[in-house]
């Protein structure tokens, strides 16, 4: 099966191709014979016919950090029509420009295959679809109160606040037991974002690791433990982790097996979820995984191979 593939991320050309996950998709499709595009979202049109257009670069890549990427002219191309499958994998921030890239996504359907589907994403942004899945979660509160947080604490002790549409484990902040920096915490996140907040006891089980899983259409692929660098809480390889091999643990694989189907369903063929101290799920990330090239060269295996064999699956 040959495919004329279209992936929307952020520029090719600045990506650290050793740990990118975007670039391995890209890599292992163009191995498998499919020819790949680069657009980026700023680039879709959809016309007065609801046609949806992209200004789109063909790419040929190679594994040389610095000389990754080679890229064509320019060409306009029909989504719906000229392309088989748009891969959406530029980062978030999950704003409104995120947010109408999804909907105007959602007007190819039935026509290409759109990984992740975007409706799916736009109503399950990381912090928000755990939600469904409280019992694996530690207690959580969303909110933009500095009342209901001391609450919250005056049961849980030191707490974890996150920006509820953050990633890469950016502006998260650790307030401890005794409530110090709360009040001008708050203050800024409230200034900064106009959405509420999550609010959740710190685990100290996270000086052991924080555990990214990767399912491939439902199912476990693999997975990696991210411990926290020197004077950090945060284990996010963004912001210094390191990683480590793992297995799961019969906790984890019990949230893997409640969660697979709804992402079958969903449509979220490729999905990595956190899970801290082998309980705790804190995080399902749809917008635009990553972790794969860590798997892979603790595990041995080929896990852009096995999402192009899920998505090639699908299109049969």
């Amino acid at each position: 099966m040959t495919l004329r593939v279209a992936v929307q991320m952020d520029p090719i050309e600045t990506v650290n191709i050793a740990t990118d996950s975007s670039f391995a998709l890209i890599e292992s499709a163009q191995k498998r014979g499919h020819t790949v595009y680069e657009y980026h979202v700023e680039s879709l049109t959809l016309d007065a016919d609801d046609r949806l257009y992209a200004q789109c670069f063909p790419v040929t890549v190679q594994p040389v950090q610095g000389d990754h990427v080679t890229k064509g002219e320019a060409v306009r191309l029909d989504l719906g029509k000229d392309i088989d499958v748009v891969l959406m994998r530029q980062d978030p921030p999950f704003h409104m420009g995120y947010i109408t890239g999804t909907h105007l996504l959602e007007r190819i359907k039935g026509e290409t295959l759109v990984v992740n589907d975007p409706v799916s994403v736009r109503n399950a942004p990381e912090k928000v679809m755990v939600l469904d899945f409280r019992e694996f979660m530690p207690p959580t509160l969303i909110t933009r109160s500095v009342d209901e947080v001391r609450r919250f604490m005056a049961e849980h002790g030191a707490v974890v606040v996150k920006p509820i549409h953050g990633n890469g484990g950016k502006a998260i902040f650790r307030i401890p037991e005794n409530g110090e920096n709360l009040s001008a915490l708050f203050e800024v996140f409230n200034q900064m974002w106009p959405e509420a907040h999550m609010v959740q006891p710190f685990l100290p089980e996270v000086a052991d690791g924080d555990k990214r899983i990767v399912l491939i259409d439902g199912v476990v692929a693999g997975a990696i433990n991210r411990i926290p660098g020197e004077g950090e809480f945060r284990s996010n390889m963004a912001v210094g982790g390191s990683a480590q091999a793992t297995t799961l643990t019969a906790r984890e694989q019990e949230i893997c097996d409640a969660l697979g189907p709804v992402l079958r369903e969903k449509g979220l063929i490729f999905v990595g979820i956190d899970v801290i101290g082998g309980k705790y799920l804190t995080e399902i990330n749809v917008t635009s995984p990553t972790g794969i090239r860590a798997i892979d060269r603790f595990n041995g295996t080929d896990m852009p191979g096995m999402i192009w064999g899920a998505i090639e699956a699908r299109l049969r």
